[in-house]
């Protein structure tokens, strides 16, 4: 994946039209529209999910939370571009009513570190995501890890990739039901590969407090590359034995640490 990954990053930066890296805390001297949201209690939370995947893999999350009174947007990334990506979710956390907690999965980690400046945005959650810093591609995160055998990304001529189909379980769901995981397969949603060779303006997480959910038996990214995302972070971390698409199948553990992000959100300031 890393070597994939890299060599269309490093044509899509080449190609790319990018502007000067802004720093965080600028982005975030806009007017608030919230108001009085950064004393209210978070009740909002915005999932984000990644690549290969669509919104429909959140609703363990969304029913857990939900049945604990929050209120809880999906965002539907198209997947077309970083730029599109971003602004689906900044859509959805301009129709907040107060503050939010925002939730990343893998590639939606990239998603929110960008969008997370957003003036709602109190605290960050990824979950088995991406985290690079402002000025930074995401392809760049994989430099020095191996990307494990089990996933592997077919690449078609258009520049959108999806999982290779018979690599599909052990890569991405392997604790997903047989049910499950052939629907995900089946629904596949590619990726604009050329995504991860922009560049960052902002990196949220250097203003917001962060929490991380890692997948120990993750098989879409190298174990010590997203422990060392999350230690730079300054994340706090929660592991699970589970695969890649733990956004999945682990709701309730997922749910858990959002509920504790936004009760720690809600008393910090």
């Amino acid at each position: 994946m890393f070597k994939t990954i890299r060599t269309v990053a490093f044509v899509a930066a080449a190609a790319a039209a990018t502007v000067g890296v802004q720093q965080p805390a600028l982005a975030q001297s806009h007017e608030n529209p919230a108001g009085t949201a950064a004393t209210a209690a978070v009740k909002n939370v915005v999932l984000v999910h990644g690549a290969f995947a669509d919104g429909s893999g959140w609703r363990g999350v969304y029913q857990e939370l939900t049945a604990r009174g929050y209120h809880v947007t999906v965002v539907q990334n198209p997947l077309t571009s970083f730029a599109d990506d971003v602004a689906a979710t900044r859509r959805a956390l301009d129709r907040q009513d107060g503050p939010a907690i925002l939730v990343g999965h893998s590639w939606g980690g990239t998603i929110i570190t960008e969008a997370g400046v957003h003036p709602r945005v109190r605290g960050l959650v990824y979950v088995s995501a991406l985290s690079p810093d402002a000025g930074e591609t995401t392809a760049q995160q994989y430099e020095g890890y191996k990307t494990p055998p089990e996933f592997v990304i077919e690449t078609g001529k258009d520049g959108f990739g999806f999982i290779k189909p018979d690599k599909f379980v052990a890569g991405f769901a392997a604790d997903a039901t047989p049910a499950d995981a052939a629907f995900l397969n089946a629904s596949q949603v590619p990726i604009n590969m050329a995504s991860f060779g922009v560049k960052l303006q902002n990196a949220a997480w250097r203003t917001k407090p962060s929490w991380a959910v890692i997948a120990t038996e993750d098989k879409a990214f190298d174990q010590r590359m997203l422990q060392g995302m999350a230690k730079r972070i300054g994340a706090r971390v929660t592991n699970v034995s589970a695969s890649h698409a733990l956004f999945l199948t682990q709701p309730r553990v997922v749910a858990d640490v959002i509920d504790e992000a936004a009760r720690q959100s809600s008393t910090a300031r």
